[in-house]
């Protein structure tokens, strides 16, 4: 049976393969490797079948040095130096890493569905997600009237303890998560971006010392501005109108990630022709953070190599053999290459 050394990286990341696995387990996930310790004690899974390993990154890439088969990475902190020693031994390796999703809503858009997955794609979980749809392109016709009705709704977002019903966004994971988002909205406000709504450290009664960050937007920045390019793992939205389909493609396409993209549009030729211009491993059409076990999953460029879930998950892993036989009495002629 191979071996799959697997890294589960972000803050509730984890990936694990049918095969006997090394998990190994980023010290941000321990709520994850709790569930996982205690499948393994009532015996659901097969005792060896999942080993579970905490660390930071040098555990992890130390690991690499003897992983057998191959490696399943999620997480864009270390997934360049996993792909690099997996390449040194020409083994396989899964990278999912990181992401800078563009939502496009469309002026023919059904507004409350956009609203809707706009606000999911970026606040939900505190924006801490690969899959965050942390820039929205919304078309110029429709502009002023979406952009007000976002920063209205992520108002009224409710703040407080994830593992209550009524939260509806939580705070961010370490203190050094609440500093970078602070750091990169600061920088992207010296190089022309405003703040429309949110924008700092915020308190919620009962839990007065918590790392919590309001849900943020930003726009009327350029296509080069930091924001709008680099992945912040939090709850800030760029928003950005475009004219046309040519113009919002060229700037959805624009950065080196390609994880995932929503379009918003009652045109499906449209929304099919954008699916296929868009540089992403997931497209979602009308709904966004839709995922399933059987849905290939990945990303383009720097957001990944290989694919999680689905059949072609596994493919990598396996290796075509072309068999010959001669099943005459012919005799080859040695200097010939039969063909």
């Amino acid at each position: 049976m191979a071996t799959l050394a697997v890294f589960a990286g972000g803050v509730y990341g984890g990936y694990f393969g049918a095969a006997q696995g090394i998990l190994l387990m980023a010290i941000l996930t321990l709520s994850v490797e709790d569930k996982l310790q205690r499948l393994n004690a009532i015996k659901v899974v097969l005792t060896g079948l999942v080993n579970l390993v905490s660390g930071v990154v040098f555990i992890f890439a130390a690991h690499i040095a003897w992983a057998p088969a191959g490696l399943i990475a999620a997480g864009s902190l270390i997934g360049g130096i996993i792909g690099a020693r997996a390449g040194r031994r020409l083994i396989t390796s899964t990278l999912e890493l990181g992401g800078k999703s563009p939502n496009i809503v469309f002026g023919d858009a059904n507004l409350e569905q956009a609203e809707a997955g706009v606000l999911a794609g970026i606040f939900a979980a505190a924006g801490q997600t690969c899959v965050a749809g942390s820039r929205a392109f919304v078309h110029e016709s429709i502009y002023d009237k979406f952009l007000a009705r976002l920063a209205d709704r992520a108002k009224k977002i409710r703040l407080g303890d994830p593992l209550l019903a009524e939260t509806q966004m939580g705070p961010v994971a370490t203190t050094a998560q609440l500093k970078k988002d602070e750091d990169m909205l600061a920088r992207a406000v010296s190089e022309g971006a405003e703040i429309l709504q949110g924008g700092k450290r915020t308190s919620v009664a009962g839990f007065e010392g918590g790392l919590f960050f309001e849900p943020t937007i930003v726009h009327r920045m350029g296509p080069k501005n930091h924001i709008m390019n680099e992945e912040v793992f939090g709850p800030v939205l760029a928003v950005t109108p475009f004219r046309d389909d040519d113009e919002v493609v060229r700037l959805a396409n624009a950065t080196r990630f390609g994880l995932a993209a929503g379009v918003w549009t009652r045109d499906l030729a449209r929304a099919h022709t954008m699916a296929r211009r868009l540089q992403a491993g997931t497209v979602w059409i009308n709904i966004y953070r839709a995922l399933t076990f059987n849905s290939p999953f990945g990303g383009f460029k720097s957001s990944g190599l290989g694919r999680a879930n689905g059949m072609e998950s596994v493919d990598q892993y396996l290796q075509t053999k072309s068999v010959w036989v001669e099943l005459g009495n012919e005799v080859q002629d040695p200097f010939v290459l039969k063909t």
